[in-house]
């Protein structure tokens, strides 16, 4: 196991397998969002994104939440009077594309593992990442309508892949909070595991993934994500060309032998 720096104790990284393992690390705080701990984790997110003996990326939280969202303590001291509304609005932009953008963007496959509340921004970060595990004690809720904001980190649009228009616009009407048993029904949680094995699962997963064919796995994020902007015509196109592509990688030639000879494949990985 390799610790990485990420310049504040808010955020823990390590590397193992194949696999980065990202904690925030606020458990006194529910693990809110803050001036140290969010720009470490955009930094960390690209840097993993990019490490090459990455394969997956694993997010949680530390203690019992995932993460609360934003610090509401901080939100009622206002924005610096020299700052412009426009500026605001492009600051925004820029901070939520270099996080949950960021994460959508990544072609890895990421995972985040709530050993218990997702709030906020915190639920968008988890729903950026492909696959969601929630601890049984774990539930989300969106949190906005409770403080008169509207939703930000891409929200609106996450929420709406996981669950539907219809579910969206409630969550984000109501702010109910969510348990994990009904998360796993609507499609927020892909599973919901006891809270012991919480972290045990996760990483199980994670190193299932990190241990496959990573072009193929990078191939089928495109795939899925443009299946959501693309009509099926394009989608076939995008298909056809990127498994041709799949063929030419040795990984495909080892996946064949290793059938054919009964045996777990060995992909490169990197």
């Amino acid at each position: 196991m390799e610790k990485i720096d990420t310049g504040t104790d808010q955020l823990l990284v390590e590397k193992e397998n194949g696999v980065a393992t990202i904690t925030l690390n606020r458990p006194e705080a529910r693990n809110a969002l803050s001036t140290e701990l969010t720009p470490a984790l955009r930094r960390m997110i690209t840097q993993m994104g990019e490490d090459r003996e990455v394969g997956v990326l694993l997010i949680t939280g530390a203690g019992s939440a995932f993460c609360s969202g934003g610090d509401i303590k901080g939100m009622g001291k206002g924005e610096p009077q020299s700052q412009s509304t426009k500026d605001r609005v492009e600051d925004l932009r820029l901070r939520q594309k270099t996080l949950t953008g960021a994460l959508v963007a990544l072609r890895k496959p990421t995972i985040a593992a709530l050993p218990g509340a997702a709030a906020g921004a915190g639920l968008a970060i988890a729903l950026a990442c492909d696959i969601r595990i929630g601890a049984t004690s774990a539930f989300v809720t969106t949190g906005y309508i409770h403080v008169g904001l509207s939703g930000d980190y891409g929200i609106s649009a996450l929420l709406t892949r996981a669950v539907g228009t219809a579910r969206a616009r409630e969550l984000m009407f109501t702010g109910d909070r969510i348990s994990a048993e009904r998360c796993e029904k609507i499609g927020i949680f892909n599973r919901v595991v006891p809270d012991a094995s919480l972290q045990e699962h996760a990483f199980e997963m994670a190193l299932t993934l990190a241990s496959g064919p990573r072009e193929a796995l990078s191939f089928m994020k495109e795939n899925l994500e443009e299946s959501l902007v693309n009509n099926f015509d394009q989608s076939l196109d995008g298909e056809a060309s990127r498994l041709i592509q799949s063929t030419l990688n040795p990984d495909h030639k080892e996946a064949v032998a290793a059938f054919l000879e009964k045996r777990r494949p060995n992909f490169l990985k990197n």
